[in-house]
């Protein structure tokens, strides 16, 4: 035997000792069963809102604001705890080292905790960016983007110190959510500052509504699905007892995922004025992603052959095999949700709320569920309180989860053809928005039983966790392990002799891993890998946001579209802070029943000095597009104050505040000044005096209040500038029907529908 060879086997058993940080992952855990059980004790509560409208308490409870603090202390607390847990277990075990560095992962942790506290206090405060699943303001946005990089090099130097020749599958996905995650956000969250507070995004209109959702849809690709699909790859074998399926199904699985997931987004913009183009694309991407999703979940349940009786007396594998069910379901429901067809009932009713609490609920919830019964016994070295509990949440969560959805569907569908219903006159049947309103209260009802229902299994969850932490040894240590040092390490750390050796097993590790097929090698190189996700998530991307950025055609001009006065300025900020986004709509779709019951439909160039763009996703209200002039400025007085005046079986919260509360316009010359670097055409003599303006404004809005019979002394309340806002809504259209030649590109008013949208209006 050579000196070389000898020095090579003397390397290739070097041993050393291991201590996995399992400390942080108890923490991750424990944070998880917290904001769980506040997030869906929101929900629980806004889905009370909606059917009883008395629940709606004070001004910082109403459904608009709590809304958006249910959907991020849902995503981001308890699904982003869930995967951080996920990936500080599973991460350390499957490469074999400690993370990079405790430090970095006490404060990823802490961080994450204080960016959530942050979120509770300013969402229900009315500060808001009012973009979906981005709801958070500019200094919690910075927050984000230091703890997600601080949580990038911690993984990626764990990566870097692994004692592995490559990388499990599960790893593969944790890489895909940490890049596109922080592309997604970076580039979604570019405002500029205009108060330590609130700020404006550079896109407007068209432009921010396709980039809201490149970014709302990926993120729940790849915050709610890939990091998922990681935790599925690790736990359900783990479970099981079982390998993998198949190891190039799930090679498949990956690259065709990341490459067409982040396609879809602009499906979601069906018949709006998003050019057809984009929307085309995003739908025939959404229908592909049918195929690799279908394939992670037929290998996530055939990792289970041979062990399905197992499943009858297992509560993890139950969460587990149910949870990847309602990801088959998810995933074959959002591909027929994007078919236009479909779309056009679908779209601003409940349907889609129930798509998304399917995936929410069953998949996110269940796989997280699983995987902390799973992880609990191990983390406190104590046999879980109750098993019979945990069958229990179980059975709780899915008769939860199929009332919830159930009712939803139900509910969605009936919105749809209830507003698109005619008679044998020609005539809406259903004219009013409220008359689809009531028949939908069974359902509301159904929604709240079977929340509650999931709520309750929570609770139960926390309990039989908690009651398992109390019976704990009080010192917990470290697992430790003894594991092989990696050969090219040990070379590495030889004197200059050794170089050889170090070649020589370089070469033998790549003509292995070649030899094991070109994944298995491209498993080996993190840095290659991670460079070739990040481009398979930047093609689908560039390919729909350049051309929609520059060519101008995609968004014609209309020349009596204005600016915001600053007294509406100021209403529509109002109107963001209090989420009447949430409920209300200003999209009006080119489809016959729509044009009849709203007005005209709404053109690409009525939006460009929008920001942010606020055509909504969910019509728990009617549209608002072309409320402007509709009705008088007192009934929107009497309608803000008690909408149960004007419309006797509305759902709607009373906001009497906005009559009494001074309106605050002392931030309005920054407004100005900061949207005026935007593009919108403030001159300095507006900007100078934008206090002044606006209070002239106000007291014209409130001499007419007071002629029409309403009460005095408004001028300086809030609810003249929401007033003022809502009557210019749809205005700018009409004054282009008006003004005959003043519309360029044609009169984008008829041309444009025929370029930028099906003919809908004609069935």
């Amino acid at each position: 035997m050579s000196e070389q060879e000898s020095a090579a086997g003397a390397a290739s058993t070097v041993m050393e000792t291991v201590r996995y940080d399992d400390a942080i992952v108890r923490k991750f855990v424990l944070a998880t069963l917290l904001w769980g059980f506040v997030g869906m004790l929101v929900g629980v509560v806004l889905a009370l809102q909606i059917a009883w409208w008395p629940a709606n308490v004070t001004q910082y409870f109403t459904f608009g604001r709590l809304r958006p603090l249910h959907t991020n202390a849902v995503i981001f607390a308890f699904a982003g705890n869930a995967i951080f847990a996920a990936i500080y277990y599973s991460t350390q075990r499957l490469v074999k080292a400690r993370m990079f560095n405790d430090l970095l992962s006490k404060i990823h942790f802490w961080g994450w905790q204080a960016i959530i506290v942050s979120a509770a206090v300013t969402l229900p405060l009315g500060f808001t960016q009012s973009h979906e699943y981005a709801e958070l303001e500019w200094p919690i946005d910075v927050a984000i983007t230091l703890v997600w990089v601080i949580f990038a090099v911690n993984f990626f130097g764990t990566l870097r110190n692994r004692r592995t020749k490559h990388m499990y599958v599960a790893l593969w996905f944790y890489i895909a959510t940490i890049v596109t995650v922080a592309v997604l956000h970076i580039f979604n969250n570019l405002v500029i500052p205009v108060t330590g507070i609130k700020s404006y995004p550079i896109y407007s209109g068209v432009h921010d509504a396709l980039m809201q959702w490149w970014y709302g849809h990926n993120a729940v690709a790849f915050f709610l699905t890939t990091p998922f699909l990681g935790l599925m790859y690790y736990f359900m074998p783990k479970a099981a007892e079982r390998p993998v399926f198949s190891y190039k199904l799930s090679i498949v699985h990956f690259w065709s995922l990341v490459f067409i997931y982040i396609w879809a987004g602009p499906h979601h913009l069906h018949y709006t004025a998003l050019p057809e183009w984009a929307s085309t694309l995003g739908m025939i991407f959404s229908i592909m992603l049918w195929m690799p999703s279908w394939g992670g979940m037929i290998n996530g349940l055939l990792t289970l052959r041979g062990a399905w009786n197992k499943l009858r007396d297992s509560a993890i594998l139950k969460f587990l095999v149910v949870g990847i069910t309602f990801y088959g379901m998810s995933t074959f429901e959002g591909p027929m949700l994007s078919v236009k067809a479909v779309n056009s009932l679908s779209h601003y009713t409940d349907w889609t709320i129930g798509h998304v609490h399917a995936g929410a609920l069953g998949w996110n919830g269940f796989m997280t569920f699983g995987m902390i019964y799973w992880l609990v016994p191990r983390l406190w070295k104590r046999d879980l309180f109750s098993e019979k509990l945990a069958t229990t949440h179980f059975w709780l969560g899915t008769i939860g989860i199929v009332l919830y959805v159930i009712s939803m569907w139900t509910a969605g569908i009936t919105q749809g053809l209830m507003w698109r219903a005619f008679d044998e006159t020609g005539r809406l049947m259903y004219p009013e928005f409220v008359d689809t309103v009531t028949q939908l209260m069974p359902m509301y009802w159904t929604r709240m039983i079977g929340g509650s229902m999931y709520l309750l299994g929570m609770i139960l969850c926390v309990y039989n966790v908690l009651m398992t932490v109390k019976s704990a040894p009080k010192n917990l240590e470290d697992p430790e392990f003894k594991v092989a040092r990696p050969t090219w390490k040990t070379a590495s750390s030889k004197s200059k002799e050794a170089m050889p050796v170090m070649y020589d097993d370089m070469l033998d590790s790549l003509s292995a891993k070649l030899k094991g097929g070109a994944h298995r090698a491209l498993e080996g190189w993190p840095a290659i890998f991670t460079v070739l996700t990040v481009m398979a998530i930047a093609v689908g991307s560039l390919v729909e946001i350049i051309p929609m950025m520059l060519v101008d055609s995609n968004v014609p001009t209309i020349k009596t579209v204005r600016p915001y006065t600053p007294l509406e300025l100021a209403g529509r900020d109002i109107y963001i802070r209090e989420g009447c986004v949430g409920c209300h709509s200003q999209m009006v779709r080119p489809m016959r029943d729509e044009i009849e019951r709203y007005g005209d439909y709404s053109k690409p160039g009525e939006a460009i000095y929008d920001r942010p763009f606020l055509w909504g996703s969910k019509r728990t209200g009617p549209d608002l597009a072309r409320v402007g002039g509709k009705y008088p400025h007192l009934w929107h007085v009497n309608h803000m104050r008690d909408p149960r005046d004007v419309k006797e079986q509305s759902l709607m919260p009373p906001y009497p505040w906005l009559l009494e509360q001074t309106l605050d316009t002392s931030a309005l010359p920054k407004k100005l000044e900061v949207l005026s670097m935007l593009n919108t055409p403030y001159g300095l003599e507006q900007i100078d005096n934008a206090e002044k303006l606006a209070m002239d404004q106000a007291k014209e809005v409130a001499t007419q209040i007071e002629a029409e019979g309403g009460p005095a002394g408004l001028e300086d309340k809030e609810i003249v500038a929401l007033v003022a806002y809502l009557q210019r809504l749809g205005k700018d259209l009409k004054d282009a029907k008006m003004l005959k030649g003043t519309v360029i590109s044609e009169t984008e008013v008829d041309a444009n529908d025929a370029s930028n949208h099906s003919r809908q209006a004609s069935k």
